[in-house]
């Protein structure tokens, strides 16, 4: 399936009338174990840090001290995390919904991956209106920023912010109504893409071309299976690939994938396996090493 994405008449026959491959064996290498780096805000409001690698079985470890960035129970959604290199410690950012309200939330660390005293965790407002998001995540490119959020009515908006910071309206379209989340998996000067699930199971990319107005080209991956999870957080994992984690909050299970190069029902998805430890917090999202080494090519 590829077609222009416009409405939801479109995803429904999509849904009904497409058919799913059985997933197909990924290719892999003897030297070379990917893994990412998952992020997440635990329920005291700390920020933890742990590091997944794509053995098997996956293994997961600590990849940091936990960090007291907000209040209990305060963040309800999370873009990735960005680790800025520095001369005084790396610069950390993220943006979090907070109630109604979107935040930047900045600080920084000491050698030691601490809390610099000198920089403590800062949150500043960018506005409000976010209270019926689902679904946020942004795409950092040499000079400007673009940000996606989905919200529960179906709607997926756009903006972009240049070296100001400014947030600017950069177009939406509708369609979206049965999605639970989102991973970005490609991004390059022309387009992003993304990795999104449904609730009635369905796995789909999207690709968004950055010029106006917004619209993209929708595939199904597949057909069945993907409904549980409630997080998508993915990791370049060779030239063309991608290292998937699927987040399912109700049952605290995370299970590993690798995604060859995406490309509708021929996508090659290998399950890797279940991550040996309940992932119990609320928010995940993914640890970006800084923006000028980061590459996602998975599409």
């Amino acid at each position: 399936m590829n077609r222009k994405f416009f409405a939801p008449a479109i995803m429904a026959a999509a849904l009904l009338t497409a058919g799913g491959l059985p997933a197909a064996a990924a290719p892999a290498t003897s030297t070379t174990v990917c893994s990412l780096r998952l992020g997440s805000v635990d329920a005291t409001g700390g920020e933890v840090f742990q590091q997944v690698a794509a053995t098997r079985p996956p293994t997961i470890s600590s990849d940091g001290p936990t960090l007291p960035v907000f209040a209990a129970g305060q963040v309800r959604l999370s873009s990735s995390l960005v680790v800025k290199p520095g001369p005084v410690g790396p610069a950390v950012d993220s943006y979090v919904i907070i109630g109604s309200a979107m935040y930047h939330s900045t600080y920084r660390t000491g050698v030691d991956g601490r809390l610099d005293p000198k920089h403590p965790p800062v949150l500043t407002r960018i506005g409000g209106g976010w209270g019926t998001f689902t679904a946020f995540e942004r795409s950092i490119r040499a000079g400007y920023t673009t940000y996606y959020g989905l919200r529960n009515d179906g709607m997926l908006f756009r903006w972009t912010s240049g070296a100001d910071g400014v947030w600017h309206r950069a177009g939406s379209v509708p369609g979206f109504a049965g999605f639970k989340t989102m991973a970005l998996i490609s991004k390059t000067r022309t387009y992003d893409t993304f990795l999104m699930n449904t609730r009635a199971g369905a796995l789909f990319t999207f690709h968004i071309p950055v010029g106006s107005p917004m619209h993209g080209m929708v595939k199904m991956v597949r057909e069945r299976t993907w409904q549980g999870f409630e997080s998508l957080v993915a990791e370049k994992c060779g030239v063309y690939g991608t290292l998937l984690l699927g987040i399912d909050q109700d049952t605290h299970a995370g299970y590993l994938y690798a995604v060859g190069h995406a490309n509708g029902f021929a996508t090659v998805i290998q399950q890797i396996g279940k991550v040996p430890v309940p992932l119990t917090d609320h928010v995940y999202f993914r640890v970006v090493p800084s923006p000028a080494v980061d590459v996602l090519n998975g599409e």
